[in-house]
């Protein structure tokens, strides 16, 4: 069975899924805060490998955990909403049907408590 991540156009699509992403997400005021102080560059090439990994790709990913990752940000639920919002309209931009977004999303929603109040 084809994954996700195949599905999606793999890891090329994804890059440019990412790029679109942070594009939102910079500029969001909800949430740019916290990329601030963040090498983009470095950010979407790791966020790209997860993300890739994420949908049933190989695991390239070598980052740290989330709950690392996002300690001390205390992240909350409105923080989290808004990401998930991005992520959604980036891959509708990429004509990714609305049951593979939900994939994602649910991909992502299983990672929630690893990520907010840290």
């Amino acid at each position: 069975m084809e994954t996700l991540f195949e599905r999606l156009g793999g890891q090329e699509a994804i890059s440019k899924v990412v790029d679109v992403f942070y594009e939102k997400v910079l500029a969001d005021d909800t949430v740019n805060p916290f990329f601030k102080e963040t090498d983009m560059d470095k950010q979407r090439r790791h966020q790209s490998l997860f993300i890739s990994w994420a949908l049933g790709g190989p695991n390239q990913y070598s980052g740290r955990s989330m709950e690392i990752a996002h300690k001390g940000m205390n992240l909350s639920d409105e923080h989290f909403q808004a990401i998930a919002t991005h992520l959604a309209a980036s891959l509708r931009e990429f004509n990714v049907s609305d049951q593979d977004i939900n994939e994602v999303l649910e991909k992502l929603s299983s990672m929630k408590e690893e990520i907010l109040h840290k």
